[in-house]
């Protein structure tokens, strides 16, 4: 138990519609619960994002528009998502650009995700997450991503003062440590996903045969064909969760974030080019291959090389390093790694709220 039991607002992207983002929000919540402290999540609205995470959900890989006979599938995963939202701990609803009626709390994390993206397409820029507004006694970050906002591109000195009222901060990847230290002169603490850090629990795997868990959209054409090969000499159906790939065998495209967890978990092996497909297969120690897209590349590249597992990011040319990717089992050194830096975050989150 901490010396001193905390009520922590948290204060992330929980209502996207996305695996990803429902599974970091729910961890970190639940892992600072189980750390004694009474944490819930800051549950801000606004149509304008409601309306643009609708857009998404429908047409998740424009230019490419989706088919009418997907959208139930696609309508279906929405609500299941927002309704596993719905089940965790969350304040009152407060409007987004009126964070001074969130409430007071002894200490609000920021964290994890893309909350300091400036460059994503509706969050991009909003000051609550950047502390604006918050009325707390303690402000702190846990996990937090600069997402596809590179490094090179430097920090505003505007939002870089909004930084340095943190009293502490800690990051999930190299692009974004550069960005805080080049801004504040100050080096903020690396430290895993929450996903990683405070895994779920294992939920009862159904026995479908084995399969290959397909997960993302928009896939460049080589990796296509080379999974598509590798996957039709060994025999095993490319099952895609969440989204609709040609390419694939067969579709959950309605699966919600339970049923997504169990199918990762389930799997011989997991293709993917989202961050958290890659975090989910590591949490499941399942062989994996990805491929980084431009927009998540900092992720994918961060993450693979923080935890030694750089040899399942393939790139187009060193294609013929899918097989090896997929049909190896994890490195031992990358469990060691995990390890090393789940020490390290729980030691940053105990000083944090201490």
């Amino acid at each position: 138990m901490p010396a001193r039991a905390r009520r922590i607002g948290v204060l992330t992207f929980h209502r996207c519609i996305n695996y990803g983002s429902y599974w970091q929000a729910r961890c970190l919540v639940e892992g600072l619960r189980k750390m004694g402290h009474d944490a819930e999540l800051l549950d801000h609205q606004s149509a304008e994002i409601r309306r643009a995470e609708w857009r998404c959900a429908f047409q998740p890989s424009l230019p490419e528009r989706t088919a009418r006979k997907d959208f139930p599938h696609y309508a279906a995963k929405a609500r299941a998502v927002l309704h596993a939202v719905e089940a965790l701990p969350r304040s009152h609803r407060f409007a987004l650009d009126r964070p001074q009626e969130s409430g007071a709390r002894d200490c609000v994390v920021v964290g994890s995700d893309e909350v300091w993206n400036l460059s994503h397409p509706w969050y991009g820029g909003v000051p609550i997450f950047y502390g604006a507004g918050l009325e707390t006694d303690r402000l702190m970050s846990y996990a937090a991503s600069f997402g596809n906002y590179d490094a090179d591109a430097g920090l505003h000195p505007a939002w870089a003062e909004r930084l340095g009222r943190f009293d502490a901060i800690s990051v999930r990847d190299e692009n974004s440590r550069r960005l805080v230290e080049d801004a504040l002169g100050r080096t903020p603490a690396f430290v895993l996903d929450p996903v990683l850090q405070f895994p779920p629990p294992a939920e009862a795997v159904a026995d479908d045969g084995p399969y290959v868990a397909l997960y993302g959209h928009s896939f460049p054409e080589w990796f296509r064909r080379a999974v598509r090969a590798w996957a039709n000499e060994r025999g095993l159906p490319l099952v895609s969760i969440g989204y609709r790939n040609h390419w694939a065998d067969a579709h959950r495209i309605e699966a919600g974030p339970i049923e997504f967890g169990r199918l990762i978990a389930g799997a011989a092996a997991v293709v993917t080019n989202f961050f958290h497909g890659c975090v989910f297969a590591l949490l499941n120690v399942k062989p994996f291959a990805c491929t980084a897209s431009a927009y998540r590349a900092n992720k994918l590249r961060d993450l693979t090389a923080a935890l030694g597992a750089e040899r399942h990011l393939v790139r187009e040319d060193a294609r013929e390093r899918i097989a090896d990717a997929l049909d190896q089992p994890l490195a031992p050194e990358i469990g060691r790694r995990t390890a090393m830096l789940r020490a390290q975050s729980s030691a940053y989150l105990r000083a944090a709220l201490a």
